[in-house]
């Protein structure tokens, strides 16, 4: 039996962070589903294929190894632009579900975190969190993180950003971005990752005592 933990939320919300703590800390399998589309847009970039051909996507993404995902790799910011262009093709998508779906079933447990995990990858994970913080202050969590790592970088431009991407992951046709009906709200605004931790948990182990 497995036990399945499903975390969404609008980026720089806190949600990886969280994920990869409550993953570390159950002793649970952690997938950040953004990663398997950088991946498959990394794989069409290395081997010179078309980004706006779906169908190669397609066959892309039904290759792609979840269990050696590189996160610093895969942040580059070419990889990044590229990943937003193939991950609005609905045949991409429904590559990469079925395999985040088989992730999902690995024991003793998974934390999956994304967009889409609570309302379609994962329907029926017995928790199911949505991780959000206001834009200003998601916008200003990406700015400090990357001034710390000793590179420019422009307030205004990163909050213009997160307002774009935040529309176009709500507005999107297919598997847009919502909490699902039965998730637990968790606005990360005013919150630490230790205080964002401690209520995660407290839900967690009242569902592992139901399961």
């Amino acid at each position: 039996m497995t036990f399945t933990i499903a975390i969404d939320g609008p980026a720089a919300a806190g949600k990886g962070t969280l994920s990869r703590r409550i993953a570390q800390t159950y002793g649970y399998h952690h997938l950040d589903t953004g990663l398997t589309y950088r991946a498959t847009a990394k794989a069409l970039l290395d081997a010179g294929l078309p980004l706006d051909d779906e169908a190669v996507a397609e066959g892309m993404a039904l290759k792609v190894d979840l269990s050696g995902l590189d996160r610093s790799v895969l942040s580059a910011h070419a990889i990044g632009e590229a990943a937003s262009k193939i991950a609005v093709m609905p045949a991409v998508r429904r590559a990469l579900v079925e395999a985040q779906r088989a992730f999902a079933e690995r024991e003793p447990g998974t934390v999956i975190d994304g967009r889409d995990i609570g309302t379609v990858v994962c329907p029926d994970a017995p928790v199911k969190l949505y991780v959000t913080a206001a834009p200003e202050v998601r916008a200003r969590r990406r700015y400090d993180e990357i001034l710390a790592s000793g590179k420019e970088a422009d307030f205004d431009t990163i909050f213009a950003d997160v307002k774009l991407r935040d529309e176009r992951d709500m507005g999107r046709a297919d598997s847009p971005l919502k909490p699902a009906a039965d998730a637990h709200l968790l606005d990360t605004s005013e919150m630490s990752i230790e205080a964002a931790f401690e209520a995660a948990s407290v839900i967690i182990d009242a569902a592992l005592k139901k399961d």
